[in-house]
C-alpha cells in the first residue's frame, strides 16, 4: 500500500509516513511511561484512597478504614449474597437489619441511592 501511495504522492510521502510512524511510537512510549510512573508512586487518590469510616460502616465491613470503591463492592456483594434485590423491581433493595444500620434505617433503597447514603459514612479529609 505504501508503494501505491508513493507512486501517487511521490517520494516525499515515504518521509512523511516514516515521521508519522516514529511519532506514534513515541506517543505510545510516553503514555506507557506516565502510567508506570503513576503506578510507581503507589499512593492512590480520590475514591481509591483508604480513609476511616463511621463505626456503623466499620462494623458492617469489619474494618475501620477502606476505600470508597471497596466499600461499595462489599455492600453490593452482601446484597447479592443475601438476595436482597426486589424480584419484581430490580432497582429496589430490600434492607435487612444489617443494611438498615448503614442506610439510615430505611426499609427499601433504590440502587442509585446506595452511594449517596454511604457517603455520610466516610470522613471528610482536609
Amino acid at each position: 500500500m505504501a508503494w501505491a501511495m508513493s507512486r501517487v504522492l511521490g517520494q516525499g510521502h515515504r518521509v512523511l509516513m516514516a515521521a508519522a510512524a516514529t511519532s506514534a511510537a513515541t506517543t505510545t512510549t510516553t503514555t506507557t511511561a506516565a502510567a508506570a510512573a503513576a503506578a510507581k508512586r503507589g499512593r492512590p487518590a480520590g475514591i481509591l484512597k483508604v480513609v476511616p469510616v463511621s463505626p456503623a460502616l466499620g462494623e458492617f465491613l469489619g474494618v475501620p478504614e477502606v476505600s470508597r470503591t471497596e466499600a461499595i463492592k462489599k455492600v453490593w456483594a452482601y446484597i447479592k449474597q443475601n438476595n436482597l434485590q426486589n424480584p419484581s423491581n430490580k432497582k429496589q433493595i430490600i434492607c435487612d437489619a444489617k443494611l438498615k444500620t448503614i442506610f439510615s434505617g430505611k426499609d427499601q433503597v433504590g440502587f442509585l441511592e446506595v452511594a449517596k447514603l454511604m457517603s455520610q459514612h466516610f470522613t471528610k479529609s482536609s
